[in-house]
């Protein structure tokens, strides 16, 4: 009996080294594949489409007492002590900020071309968080003409007429 339990125990034995070699071979097969997902090849990109750079253009030519930002991250427009809060806008951004020569901001604006399709209620909740900041948004559904942003622009330096002084006019 000592020997077919010798034999026994050696076949349990090889066995368990056997399921332990394949474990290992397992995991060293999946940890080969992620390490090379986290090496995917990165490829540049334009920083601005076609249409953004027209509107870029436009801006520029249009506004030349202003500075046009591209592509701003909504943290750098907005600010919030809670994650919860800071996870809404995060990783949003905006096409173009016009500012003034102190950086003050004027407007945001938003060029809603084709991409923007389908997407009206997560434009408006975008739109959202930057009026509730209390910053203006002009959206354009494309290419704006020149006089379009004189006059949309020109709107924007109005002073507002509060209640008492259109009352006493």
């Amino acid at each position: 009996m000592n020997a077919s339990n010798g034999a026994g125990q050696l076949l349990v034995l090889s066995i368990g080294c056997g399921v332990l070699l394949l474990a290992f071979a397992v995991l060293m097969k999946l940890a080969k594949g992620s390490s090379a997902k986290n090496h995917e090849k990165l490829r540049a990109r334009w920083p601005l489409s076609n249409a953004e750079q027209a509107m870029y253009f436009r801006l520029t030519s249009t506004l030349p007492e202003y500075i046009v930002l591209a592509q701003v991250s909504f943290a750098a427009l907005l600010d919030a002590k809670g994650r919860a809060a800071r996870n809404t806008f995060d990783r949003k951004r905006a096409d173009f900020v016009v500012v003034e020569r102190s950086f003050k901001v004027v407007a945001v604006v938003e060029l809603d071309d084709r991409s923007h399709d389908g997407r009206s209620a997560q434009d408006a909740a975008r739109q959202k968080l930057l009026t509730d900041a209390g910053y203006k948004v002009l959206r354009y559904r494309g290419v704006p003409n020149i006089h379009e942003v004189l006059e949309d622009f020109s709107a924007l330096k109005k002073p507002r007429l509060s209640s008492r002084s259109s009352d006493s006019a």
